[in-house]
Parts: C-alpha cells; structure tokens; sequence
C-alpha cells in the first residue's frame, strides 16, 4: 500500500466515510474501497449504509442512484465530468415521447442511465438482474427498454417478451468487441471459455459460452481458469491481480473506458480532504426515481 492509498483509509475512517468503487475502476482504487461490485451491488451497498459520506468511485449515474437510495448521506463523486455515453444517448424528453408512441408499456430503465430518465421509468434494472426484472411482468405485457439496445434485446430473448429497445449503446462493449475477434481468440486460446456482458453487441453475444455481468464473471472466474472476457479491460485487471496463478485474457485490450479511468488516487484524496463535487439529485425528480430504483431492489429481497 503506498502513502496516498493510506492517507484516504486513515482519512475516510476519520470521517466515518465510506467509499464505493465500481469493477472498472483502476485496481490501485479498489484496493482503498470499503465495496467494490457491479451497479447492482453498489446500490445495494448505497442503499443501506449508515455513513454520513459516501465516496463514488464511478460515474455520475452510479453516484446519482446512490444520492437518490440514501438521501441522508452526503454523496460525492472524485472527478465530476466522469459521465458515461450510453446515458448520454437518452433523455427524460426523448423518453416521454418513445412512451407516447407505445401507450400502456412498462419501461424498463437501465441503471445506466440519467436520473431524470429513471424518473419517468417504471422499473430500474442492471445487467446482473435485467431477466429476472423483465419476468416480474405479465408474459402478453409490451415493454419499452432504455436506453442500452443490446442488454435489452439480450434479456428479451431470455425471457421471450414483447420488447422494443432503444436504440443506444456502450461505445466501449459495442464497438469494442467484434465477431472477428472471436475468431481469432478461438484459434489462439482453443481451449478457453468467452465470457461476454451483455452489453456487447449481438454478434459477439451469440459466440459467448457465458453472457453474463461483471459480478458474474468475477463469480465464475472464482471456480475456472482460462477464460477470454468481453468486458471494459479493468475487469481482467483485478482478475489478473487477484488471482494471479490463472489465465484471463482480453478479447481485445484496446477496451477502456475512459470516463471510468478518470479517477485517480490524488482524486479520492481531495474530495475526501475537501467534500467537494457533491451529487444532488432535485427532489421531485428523486422522489420518482426512487420508485423505479425500490421496486427493483424488492425483487432481489
């Protein structure tokens, strides 16, 4: 551990703080982080912990829904224009539109998206539970999923309901990732496994002998070796660090995420030093959300 690493630990312990960091974030960040998980866990995380401070380190989605789930806690994100491209593809007004055109569908709203989005959803989902939301509804009941076009039409296809996706995506996992690629690791590591987010495009989803989300494939690398991942590279890096006896392989190493790279020690350092870069979500705006949020976090009590 080296100086700044244990600066913010003896700080955040001053403070009573709690930091929060997502799969994909550098492994040196989550190595000073009280949870580390997918969206799903840190919501969970977020949703009930008693620390007056809580420390993102994300992107200002994940920071929102933790500003919504916990209102009593002051919520601060590290860098605050680490934003995410995917959210950025839909908004509340473009939302209220696609449901006039489908009148009496549920939206489904990835978590990856705007408060104000969530705000006018009825159910939020992650990529850990987007099945298991979209079979909490009628089998004959049209749904509208937004904004990420290939969780949505992956989880329609397990759960065989009427949907209409969005059209948008993750720059990262959609473009990042292709059917040649596959090939070639094929050829290369014949006897490894693909595990693939769903977020990546349809192609590479049909090649993958698991689809799955960051937690699941932390959860299956526990048990197996040799695996190629489709995923944002910080992923098999913590991999690779934490097991370091085992064979993870990118499907294609160019896969970073920037914004979720914006974070940097000396970031959660000063915002812990100085509090600063508070996430405030407005309240009629987080009254509705919460909703949407709440009724995906019954399904997994």
């Amino acid at each position: 551990m080296n100086a700044i690493q244990q600066q913010i630990i003896d700080l955040k312990e001053a403070k009573g703080a709690v930091i929060l960091a997502h799969n994909y974030q550098a492994v040196e960040i989550q190595d000073i982080a009280d949870f580390t998980g997918d969206s799903l866990q840190l919501s969970l995380q977020a949703a009930k912990t008693n620390a007056p401070l809580i420390v993102f380190c994300g992107v200002r989605f994940m920071a929102e829904t933790a500003a919504i789930l916990n209102p009593k806690a002051k919520v601060i994100l590290p860098v605050p224009d680490a934003g995410c491209p995917m959210a950025d593809m839909i908004s509340a007004e473009q939302l209220k539109s696609f449901k006039q055109e489908h009148p009496g569908a549920k939206v489904v709203c990835y978590v990856n998206s705007s408060a104000e989005v969530k705000a006018e959803s009825d159910i939020c989902c992650t990529s850990a539970n987007a099945v298991k939301v979209m079979q909490s509804f009628p089998a004959a009941q049209e749904i509208l999923f937004v904004p990420d076009q290939n969780l949505g039409t992956w989880a329609a296809t397990q759960t065989k309901r009427k949907v209409t996706v969005w059209q948008a995506f993750c720059p990262v996992h959609h473009y990042g990732f292709t059917k040649r690629d596959v090939e070639e690791m094929r050829k290369k590591y014949p006897d490894y496994q693909l595990l693939a987010h769903p977020e990546c495009d349809w192609e590479v989803l049909m090649q993958a002998d698991l689809v799955t989300s960051t937690s699941g494939m932390l959860k299956y690398a526990e048990g197996h070796d040799k695996l190629i991942l489709a995923t944002e590279n910080g992923l098999i890096e913590l991999l690779n660090a934490r097991y370091p006896q085992k064979s993870f392989v990118s499907l294609n190493p160019q896969a970073v995420c920037q914004d979720m790279k914006k974070t940097k020690l000396q970031d959660v350092l000063s915002s812990l030093q100085n509090e600063r870069y508070e996430v405030k979500v407005e309240a009629a705006i987080a009254e509705k959300a919460l909703s949407c949020l709440q009724k995906m976090l019954a399904l997994e009590q």
